[in-house]
Parts: C-alpha cells; structure tokens; sequence
C-alpha cells in the first residue's frame, strides 16, 4: 500500500514515528511508480495530454529542520519532469528593499499560474519561524503572520490552486550524525555553518514555533503534511506520494480528467 499522504490531521512532532523507514528495493520500486505518475498528472495540467486544457496551479511549500532532507527530496520530485516549465524559488533572507514593502509582496510574482507548477524552498512561514524565534520581527508581526498568511492560502485555493504544504522532521541525534557527515566531506562542508550550529541550541524553541505554526495555519483547503525524514528513502518517497495525491484531489476538485 502507498505512504499515507491524503488530508490526515496534523498531529504533535514528537508524536511522528521517526524510525519508519524503506528498503532499497521499495524505495527503487515506490520512487519509480511515484514518479511516473507525477510525470503523468503534470502534463495533463499543463494540457500536453487529454483534451488540451489546463489544469489547477500547484504550489509546493518546503519547510523542515536544518538538514532534514529538503534538498534531497525537492531533487526527485522535479527530477522526472521538463525543468523549462517548472518554477523553483529559495528564500532567503529579505534584501533591504524588500523590507520596504509587506513582507508578503516578494512571493507574489513566484507564484504559478494556471497549468504550471512553483516549488518554495523556504516559505513566506518564515515570519512565524526564524523571524520570530531570532527576533527580526516584532511579537505583534509574527502573531500577526499567522491570519495573513492563512487569508492568502484561503484566497489562492479558493481561485482553484493546489497548495501542498510539507514539513520535514529529523530528530536531534539524525540531524547530528549529518551535521557531522557534511563536516568531513569537503565537498558539503559549505552546507553546515556556524548558524546551523547555533540553531540547534535554540531546538525548544524552534519546535515551540512550528508547533504553534501547524496548529494555527492547518487549514481545511491546505493542510499542514508531516513527513518522517530520519530516513531519507522513507522521506523522498512520501514526498513525492504526497503531492501526486493532493494534486490529483486538486485535478478532480477542478473537474479534470486524471491520467490513466
């Protein structure tokens, strides 16, 4: 049977099962259906199959952890498909005149439209997390950020868009044993930096901020999906498994024929 990806309630992190895990061969096997099936749904919302017409927009927001797989997983999703027709955007730190606008305004001109596909590697969730937790927002912004963001995710479903909202959790010890791989490989070294390291000092109260954060902007069209990631097989294949199945919800939503 597949991974469980389809609207499940949001549950605790420290209620994940962390030690689910895939062997080689299922994962070769599930990754490879996964896959297809992404390649299959995509080309009909980009009306490439069927009758032509286009499909709903998808969205696909990637948060987690500092090595929780992000990367990792974000390169097998997108590895089956024309890179030409598929928008992948990381946020990173707002430059000065983006501080001068609504923080919101940024991630506006990323977004996909009808038929086409955006990934966010790092999200405008990034006002109740980092920002909070490191203070470069106010108690008032942050608290703020919540009603916001779920009043665009609301206006943006409600136009028809799919919005696939994941969150990778890897445990202390993981997250460890890979921050301590990437410190003798000279070729990931560049990964891990001194506010990686520092971030994991502040674990409480990062988690305190992502719980609060799934708890608050869970929404009915745009729920929040977990994914165990102290296995990475486990994590790339739920991944992809996740957003083919809310994209076909979507596609159906839309009243357009999925892919045999």
């Amino acid at each position: 049977m597949p991974i469980e990806s389809r609207l499940h309630p949001v549950g605790r992190l420290d209620q994940l099962d962390l030690s689910l895990a895939l062997g080689k061969a299922e994962y070769k096997s599930r990754l490879k259906a996964a896959q297809e099936r992404f390649t299959a749904l995509r080309l009909r919302c980009g009306g490439l199959t069927g009758d032509g017409t286009l499909g709903p927009p998808l969205l696909v927001l990637l948060e987690g952890g500092d090595a929780s797989g992000k990367g990792g997983a974000l390169k097998r999703l997108l590895k089956p498909l024309d890179q030409r027709h598929v928008r992948v955007r990381a946020f990173s730190a707002p430059t000065k005149d983006e501080h001068r606008h609504h923080y919101l305004q940024r991630f506006w001109p990323e977004l996909p439209g009808e038929g086409g596909m955006a990934v966010f590697d790092r999200t405008w969730y990034g006002r109740v997390l980092v920002e909070r937790v490191e203070g470069l927002a106010s108690e008032e912004e942050w608290k703020r950020g919540y009603a916001e963001v779920a009043e665009l995710e609301s206006a943006l479903t409600a136009g028809g868009m799919v919005i696939v909202k994941l969150w990778l959790e890897v445990s202390p010890d993981e997250q460890l044993k890979r921050f301590q791989k990437r410190e003798k490989n000279p070729l990931k070294a560049w990964k891990l930096t001194e506010e990686d390291w520092r971030n994991r000092e502040k674990r409480e109260q990062y988690d305190a901020a992502v719980e609060e954060m799934l708890a608050r902007t869970d929404l009915p069209a745009a729920p929040w999906m977990l994914v165990e990631s102290d296995d990475k097989r486990f994590s790339r294949v739920k991944v992809i498994e996740t957003v083919c199945g809310a994209l076909e919800d979507g596609m159906q939503r839309a009243g357009v024929d999925l892919p045999a």
